[in-house]
């Protein structure tokens, strides 16, 4: 399936990485000061130019599956492929330990036509096939992830997965990606894959306590509790329900019928038997939960 990707990554060779203008009024000053004195400033006292760090790149997604890459480190990204899912199930992108991998799922063009009638979004998608569209990001330094300007997590190496197949017609969803954050102290992040998970097979159905999850939890919290359930998770965002860039709900998907989750907190207060915070449910491991932001 084609992606629709447009890059606005600039054409034929790229341009030179150019020092700050404080650096290079300082090297003129030296040199000038050289020079007053007689000397010859030696081509080995000027330091090295290295190449610019990873500063930052933004993925903007419209509700017609065409994604657009900018920022001034959208040379650091390369296209990872493009998968037609099913069933609400992710695929399995393949993701070097060195990179980072960034997963946008979306309608197919034809699907999105039919959208543009003006068909009122819903949580849960209708029975048809979406299609995901891979990144790789090359940084080894640890960024910060937001979505439509709210702070999702910290990234170092690891797997962030965006669901857009909820958005309102010409809606745009933003996902940027901003660093260098290595090094600076009480930014930490949780390991891509917890060790408490490495036995479970993500094939097999599996009985989880489902958690307690409030409107507006902070999303670090939600996010902790559904690691430990040993689930896949991605993010969303939509209007209203809570602050601005917390939890307005979570989305466990339920083995069964595929279309079946678990809503925490439930919309509108009704809860379904067996579909609540404290109850034992059958989880399907091969489809993401799903952490809706507010914004």
């Amino acid at each position: 399936m084609r992606s629709h990707l447009r890059s606005h990554a600039p054409r034929g060779r790229p341009r030179p990485y150019r020092r700050p203008a404080a650096l290079t009024g300082g090297a003129a000053a030296l040199i000038a000061a050289l020079l007053a004195t007689g000397c010859d400033a030696s081509p080995s006292a000027e330091a090295p130019a290295d190449g610019p760090e990873f500063s930052s790149v933004r993925f903007t997604l419209d509700s017609r599956g065409a994604i657009e890459i900018s920022g001034s480190s959208r040379t650091t990204v390369r296209a990872a492929g493009t998968h037609t899912v099913t069933e609400g199930r992710a695929y399995r992108f393949a993701r070097p330990a060195d990179q980072l991998l960034v997963v946008l799922r979306h309608w197919p063009q034809t699907r999105t036509d039919r959208a543009s009638r003006g068909r009122t979004p819903r949580l849960v998608p209708e029975e048809e096939s979406a299609v995901e569209t891979g990144f790789l990001v090359d940084t080894p330094s640890r960024v910060l992830a937001d979505l439509d300007g709210h702070n999702l997590q910290w990234l170092d190496r690891d797997t962030i997965r965006v669901d857009t197949t909820n958005t309102a017609v010409g809606d745009l969803v933003r996902l940027t990606l901003s660093g260098p954050h290595g090094g600076r102290p009480g930014h930490t992040t949780t390991p891509s894959a917890d060790r408490t998970c490495a036995h479970v097979d993500n094939g097999t159905d599996r009985q989880v306590l489902l958690p307690e999850v409030e409107t507006g939890t902070p999303v670090a919290d939600a996010r902790a509790k559904l690691r430990r359930l040993c689930l896949d998770l991605q993010y969303a965002s939509r209007p209203g329900g809570a602050r601005p860039g917390t939890v307005g709900q979570v989305l466990i998907p339920l083995a069964g019928r595929w279309t079946a989750s678990a809503e925490l907190p439930p919309l509108d207060g009704a809860a379904l038997p067996g579909r609540v915070s404290g109850n034992r449910a059958l989880v399907d491991p091969s489809r993401p939960a799903t952490v809706v932001v507010s914004r």
